[in-house]
């Protein structure tokens, strides 16, 4: 492990210099390119300290429609060991390419869920009932994921006190848990995190943490996913897609897999 993390380092250290350092965009930034690992790149790599993501072993991707055309035999064999897919948000959008995505990665075999972007001008069952209206309940599925973050769009801009977003997100996930038969992941962000105090829910995490370790960000939380970039770059896929790691070793993602995908 020692010299892998060094070999790590090296990499990361020549590709920060040909791409002039986290946030500068340039040419793919190799994160692993020799041996078994993951064969990903990075356009606007972090200069991590204090902990990093490619020193874990089970990586994955969360899209949208904005990645176009995806060759998924190509993004399986590149290391992508799971794939979360947006679905819908709010009460009334589906992403165009959810369904076709959902085929493709079942067809690929790579193990797949379904993620919601919740919106806080409607109503958690409300939300809940839309996605189940497009999501399949399907045997073998990752379990679903809710999007918490503050929403940027025109249409709903209202940011409402905590108690009433707890208390929606917490109906949506619990019409979701009995629907699929499996409880939802909490998605969020640092700023939504703080604002809305989830460290008090018992809940599955996948945090994005794209600056910094989340045990220093979200320090004491415990996690399963965390998304460590917005600019990866993956074979199979044209553009940046969103990166991210489980946390744990490939023993410990085989379990967690035979838990969850019922």
């Amino acid at each position: 492990m020692r010299i892998l993390n060094r070999f790590l380092m090296v990499v990361t250290l020549a590709a920060l210099a040909a791409c002039g350092g986290g946030g500068h965009r340039g040419g793919p930034a190799v994160m692993v390119g020799q041996g078994s690992g993951p064969q990903f790149g990075d356009s606007a790599p972090h200069a991590w300290v204090g902990g990093h993501p490619y020193d874990h072993p089970v990586h994955g991707i969360d899209i949208s429609r904005y990645q176009g055309d995806i060759n998924w035999n190509r993004v399986r064999s590149s290391g992508v060991s799971f794939a979360f897919i947006k679905a819908t948000e709010g009460g009334d959008h589906a992403d165009p390419n959810f369904r076709r995505y959902w085929h493709e990665a079942a067809q690929a075999r790579i193990p797949r869920g379904a993620y919601h972007y919740f919106y806080f001008c409607r109503s958690g069952a409300q939300q809940a009932a839309w996605f189940i209206a497009n999501v399949p309940r399907e045997r073998g599925a990752l379990p679903p994921v809710i999007d918490l973050e503050w929403t940027v769009s025109k249409t709903c801009p209202r940011r409402p006190p905590s108690w009433e977003v707890l208390r929606e997100a917490k109906i949506f996930k619990d019409i979701l848990h009995r629907h699929y038969g499996q409880r939802p992941i909490i998605y969020t962000t640092v700023d939504f995190y703080r604002d809305n105090d989830l460290r008090r829910w018992p809940e599955e995490f996948w945090l994005r943490s794209v600056a910094g370790h989340p045990r220093h960000v979200y320090p004491g939380q415990r996690y399963t996913f965390w998304q460590y970039t917005g600019t990866g770059r993956v074979p199979g896929i044209g553009g940046d897609v969103d990166l991210n790691v489980f946390a744990g070793s490939p023993g410990e993602w085989r379990a967690w897999l035979n838990g969850r995908m019922q």
